[in-house]
């Protein structure tokens, strides 16, 4: 028998809290909602930190290393898009934020 087909896979699994998720998400919509907005990358990058911090995969825990000063920057860059394009670009937008939250997503 071959020896590759022996190995087995290690267990994915997700340890967050639901309690947990709505706190930081109630703590983002706030940080978000009493700054208009603007600190809105920060919420996003809180909460995917979070998600990451609690996600294995395959026995590798997820790390997140996006900053909201990295986010910020694209997020100024695609909102210009979609005001240029007069919102043709928002339905690319999506997309953006997940290519965006992939890159920045690695296993510890």
């Amino acid at each position: 028998m071959n020896e590759l087909n022996l190995t087995t896979k290690q267990e994915s699994y997700f340890d967050g809290g639901l309690l947990q998720l709505i706190g930081w998400s109630i703590l983002g919509l706030i940080i978000t909602v009493c700054t208009l907005g603007i600190c809105y990358p920060w919420a996003m990058c809180m909460i995917m930190k979070w998600k990451a911090e609690h996600t294995v995969i395959e026995g590798r825990r997820l790390r997140f290393d996006g900053t909201a000063m990295g986010l910020f920057g694209n997020w100024i860059k695609w909102w210009l898009l979609c005001i240029v394009t007069f919102g043709i670009y928002s339905f690319w937008l999506g997309i953006a934020i997940e290519k965006w939250k992939v890159k920045n997503t690695s296993f510890q």
